[in-house]
């Protein structure tokens, strides 16, 4: 499946490289996908972005195997040059299950929760003094899901970010965070989570990357530790449009045991 999915969006990046044309470099779309930690770059005053595609989890654990396929959503509004409104969801997600036993198939099918927030670029990067660009996230989940993908009450979480520009066109970005969350008997717990992740321009339209993901850190009773290695890589087709792919390999057995992602970003 992984490479069926890589092979389309190269196959398309491909068809579509060659007639489209460049605007100016200020005008160069930057986009939280394809990896886990965010960008420090809000879309811009009147700029209204769509972040969307397939994604399927895998995993295999004491004679189950599940499927979850989803279509994780991101709606960013920019309303001033440091501010934006952001929607982000799930979207449709369909859970399979097979019992290694009997061969039997159970399915779950609805819509994900809704998160609203902000995000907040509070400041530039600055090469010379070393100084990265930073910006902070507030979102709160709203149980607006179906019965079977939906949480309880709201989650409000927090995330910083920051990145670093390095030599040879890489950068390094980390995102701590925490987040509130219920678990399966009904109490809220608090749960940190933390990305860190190199990236590099391999051209001006090709950027790839490699990241360490503690998408939750908490005890065995919330759920444990979510952890995850991740690679991927985009293609700046326009200064509009990009797309991408991206493979997240779990680390642990809270973990899905394979993530496997292609989606496009679009401008307006």
């Amino acid at each position: 499946m992984r490479s069926r999915c890589s092979a389309a969006v190269l196959g398309l990046a491909a068809m579509t490289a060659g007639p489209l044309a460049y605007a100016d470099d200020d005008g160069v779309m930057t986009t939280d996908r394809p990896d886990f930690s965010e960008s420090s770059e809000v879309v811009g005053k009147g700029h209204f972005q769509i972040e969307t595609g397939p994604q399927w989890d895998k995993s295999h654990d004491g004679g189950l195997k599940a499927t979850l396929a989803t279509t994780p959503t991101l709606l960013r509004l920019g309303i001033s040059d440091t501010w934006e409104l952001r929607v982000e969801t799930d979207g449709y997600a369909d859970l399979r299950v097979r019992d290694d036993a009997t061969g039997a198939t159970t399915r779950s099918h609805g819509f994900s929760d809704t998160a609203f927030g902000v995000k907040w670029h509070a400041q530039d990067g600055d090469d010379d003094d070393d100084k990265p660009s930073i910006a902070w996230l507030l979102h709160l989940d709203a149980d607006t899901g179906s019965p079977a993908f939906r949480g309880r009450g709201v989650r409000p979480s927090l995330r910083m970010v920051a990145e670093w520009e390095l030599p040879h066109g890489y950068s390094f970005g980390v995102m701590p965070g925490v987040f509130v969350d219920t678990n399966a008997d009904g109490h809220r717990y608090t749960a940190g989570l933390l990305a860190l992740a190199l990236e590099k321009d391999w051209t001006r339209a090709f950027h790839g990357f490699v990241e360490f993901a503690a998408q939750q850190v908490a005890s065995a009773a919330n759920g444990g530790s979510i952890l995850t290695l991740d690679v991927g890589a985009s293609y700046l087709v326009t200064n509009t449009f990009q797309i991408d792919a991206s493979v997240y390999r779990g680390l642990n057995r809270y973990s899905p045991d394979w993530v496997f992602a292609t989606g496009v970003s679009i401008k307006f």
